[in-house]
């Protein structure tokens, strides 16, 4: 357990540290200092518990500092040293998210027992769920179907998978996942959230999600792109820190256009799905993205290739895609025109629309095996892992799976 004790009192500092050391598994630093240094602490060690302690009343006069870190590092606990234990201070420490509010002085047993109470808790939330996964789909050029995909396989493991799933817009100047599998219009959108993001947890953000399941939310786009200048990085931070504590599945339908927003997104992935069709001006820009991708520092193993609308026996080979790209693709999603058309039209699931469809079997399985491993003894994310970790190329779907002539509506 790291703990990181910060105290303007360099004496208190010393007997903290003692106290906190008497178990050996605790990983101890302390800092001089006060609120200020909570968010270069959390931001660069980021330590399971912080004990602030809070000397004097001045110190307690702004509790910004204390809940920009619950927004941030929702995962690490505050514990709030003060001798002021007013009502107001109380009620204000636990507005700011601060788990844990003790006397200053504080006696060992205090504070002993208030870290058994803290890593207790923390221990049983570790044991009862893993951290949600985050998949960021990436068109490579304009029409790719990289919305499409990305809406249609949360609503797959959402409704098939059992899994708890949040969709995120981050296309913020043209974003309209919701319109692919929903009929309903958003009551708010991202950016609107972004202005209240003082007021972020788990209640609001399931309050500003458009439900398209019990188990499924999408967060929309802006409608107005003038909107989108509100949402900063430090926004995408927070949503995304947030719903990996509550979610399953955290999917990104991000826009062409890299800037610093998306690219937080992209930082935030386990995977990044670029997805392109095999057409010339496609591969083309598929290459610089995946140069793009690289200079940002993203693994090979984080890069993904899904190609959508695929045919077998086209002008371009997969193999001669990989060649060019230095890549295997991932997957293949088969070319249906008529039944994604109508599934777009209409808003409404294909795996819903027409569950036999060669697209909707293809997402799927996809989708089945983001979840579990053939035998389904595998947790679908050490599967998952299995893959990345190992560098196994997973079986392609798509041609095997029948194709259409027809070309495919872009979306």
């Amino acid at each position: 357990m790291r703990i990181s004790i910060i105290s303007h009192n360099t004496k208190n500092l010393d007997e903290l540290r003692r106290f906190v050391e008497t178990d050996s598994s605790r990983d101890v630093k302390v800092f001089t200092g006060g609120a200020e240094m909570l968010a270069p602490v959390a931001d660069q060690l980021r330590p399971d518990i912080i004990i602030l302690e809070c000397v004097t009343d001045e110190a307690l006069a702004d509790f910004s500092p204390l809940a920009q870190l619950n927004l941030r590092h929702p995962d690490i606990t505050l514990i709030l040293l003060s001798g002021n234990q007013t009502p107001e201070v109380l009620l204000r420490a636990m507005r700011a998210g601060v788990r844990e509010v003790l006397p200053s002085p504080v006696s060992r047993d205090a504070l002993h027992v208030a870290l058994l109470r803290v890593e207790e808790k923390r221990n049983l939330q570790n044991t009862s769920r893993q951290k949600g996964k985050v998949f960021a789909f990436l068109p490579c050029k304009g029409g790719s179907g990289s919305t499409f995909l990305s809406t249609n396989l949360a609503y797959n493991l959402a409704s098939q998978e059992g899994k708890n799933v949040i969709l995120i817009d981050v296309n913020l100047q043209f974003g309209d996942a919701s319109l692919f599998i929903s009929d309903h219009k958003p009551s708010t959108n991202l950016a609107e959230v972004a202005r209240q993001i003082m007021r972020m947890d788990a209640s609001f953000l399931a309050s500003s999600l458009l439900n398209v399941l019990p188990n499924l939310g999408i967060m929309s786009a802006p409608e107005d792109p003038v909107q989108a200048m509100e949402v900063s990085p430090s926004h995408i931070d927070t949503l995304i820190n947030l719903a990996r504590n509550h979610y399953d599945v955290i999917i990104l339908d991000v826009g062409r256009a890299l800037d610093p927003v998306s690219i937080k997104a992209l930082d935030h992935a386990d995977v990044v799905f670029p997805v392109l069709q095999i057409t010339l001006p496609f591969i083309r820009d598929a290459r610089r993205l995946l140069d793009v991708l690289r200079s940002l520092g993203y693994s090979h193993e984080k890069i993904k290739l899904l190609v959508n609308r695929y045919e077998k026996g086209g002008d371009i080979r997969l193999e001669d895609v990989e060649r060019t790209l230095g890549m295997s693709v991932y997957k293949t999603i088969p070319n249906s025109f008529k039944a994604v058309a109508t599934s777009v039209n209409q808003g409404i699931p294909i795996s819903k629309l027409s569950p036999n469809n060669p697209v909707a079997r293809a997402l799927q399985e996809l989708g089945r095996e983001l979840v579990q491993s053939g035998n389904g003894e595998t947790s679908w994310w050490g599967n998952l892992l299995q893959h990345i970790q190992g560098g196994v190329q997973p079986p392609r779907t798509g041609g095997a799976l029948g194709a259409t002539s027809a070309q495919q509506t872009p979306e």
